[in-house]
């Protein structure tokens, strides 16, 4: 079934440069931008105008002393926010409309003018805190799209799916005493940030809705396969979101440099495939992917493009590709953990 896509692209983000060498470099989206430059991929999506979030959107998830001081990096060639965290002159404008994307992503979708929406963003977001900036994060793009969600929409329940190679520690900080949000984060552990332990499960009004499946690396397609099947879709049908919001990294593909994560485009398919029909199923299609890590240029792209087709619905996975992923699923001790954490709030079948 074809469906209205959104992809929310922008030159601005090319102008973010963290300095020479640095991994997360604006060659992470030139390749991918030029080919839905193409007239076939101007045909297939949506591509709508957007605008920055200003400095209440921000202040909704940030502190204005934090807004404040990456506000201050404006026009300088180089600055220093942190080990990880570097800006040059138009740094600041390009993460304002990073956020401004995730921002109009959930309007677009919740007002029904897209079906579902991917804002292809840098710089990424879901390191940064309230206060403060943290692996070449500026403003946590995603939690400032469900805070916007929450305020300006009126949601109550947002399910986050965080697939990023490393733990989105901002996100689960932002919603760490909450209901309102259902953080589901797999993750690479021990590993940077060092938080996505399996027992962080929330606190006060959020205890249970924060699920971390850390997971040692080498996983495949399978793996995440069985994950998202026997884990999030129970946790999704009971908690029945209204909106779906997926912290989209591709740093867990084969080969990425920072990582020893073993999914492929075809895995990337998939997950996007079963939060489709998630969406579909409980929130009216409602789903909007942000894009986070992902650091080999060639392989980023294509699996770009893979989750791009399945939002579309014109280029599904063959229903011979997904069973076979669903029916090879190796044993995984890592998810029967997260499953046994799981179940002290949830009912989770196995």
């Amino acid at each position: 079934m074809a469906r209205k896509t959104a992809v929310l692209h922008s030159e601005v983000f090319l102008a973010h440069d963290p300095g020479p060498g640095h991994v997360e470099s604006s060659r992470r989206l030139e390749g991918l931008y030029r080919e839905l430059a193409e007239e076939q991929q101007r045909q297939r999506f949506l591509f709508p105008e957007f605008s920055p979030a200003d400095e209440d959107t921000l202040a909704l998830n940030h502190a204005r002393s934090h807004i404040s001081r990456v506000a201050g990096t404006a026009g300088s060639p180089f600055e220093c926010l942190d080990p990880d965290t570097y800006t040059s002159a138009r740094s600041y404008e390009a993460a304002c409309l990073a956020a401004g994307a995730a921002v109009a992503a959930v309007d677009l979708v919740i007002g029904g003018l897209a079906d579902n929406a991917f804002a292809l963003v840098r710089p990424p977001g879901h390191h940064a805190e309230y206060d403060q900036t943290r692996g070449f994060c500026l403003f946590n793009n995603i939690a400032v799209a469900a805070r916007h969600a929450m305020q300006e929409h009126g949601l109550e329940r947002i399910l986050i799916v965080d697939w990023d190679l490393h733990h989105g520690n901002g996100t689960q900080h932002a919603f760490y005493d909450t209901d309102r949000v259902l953080f589901f984060s797999t993750h690479q552990y021990p590993y940077f940030p060092g938080s996505g332990a399996l027992g962080e499960t929330g606190q006060g009004a959020g205890e249970g809705y924060t699920i971390n499946v850390p997971l040692p690396g080498g996983q495949d397609d399978a793996a995440f396969a069985r994950i998202f099947n026997e884990l999030l879709t129970p946790l999704a049908e009971q908690y029945r979101p209204e909106l779906i919001l997926v912290s989209a990294g591709f740093d867990t593909y084969g080969g990425d440099p920072l990582g020893t994560m073993m999914v492929s485009e075809e895995g990337y398919a998939y997950l996007t495939g079963v939060l489709v029909e998630l969406a579909e199923g409980l929130c009216g299609g409602r789903l909007a992917m942000v894009l986070e890590g992902g650091y080999d240029l060639t392989i980023m792209e294509r699996g770009v493009l893979a989750c791009l087709g399945e939002l579309a619905g014109d280029r599904r996975l063959p229903a011979a590709n997904r069973k076979r992923l669903q029916q090879a699923a190796p044993p995984l001790r890592a998810m029967e953990q997260a499953r046994e954490m799981a179940k002290k709030y949830w009912t989770i079948p196995g």
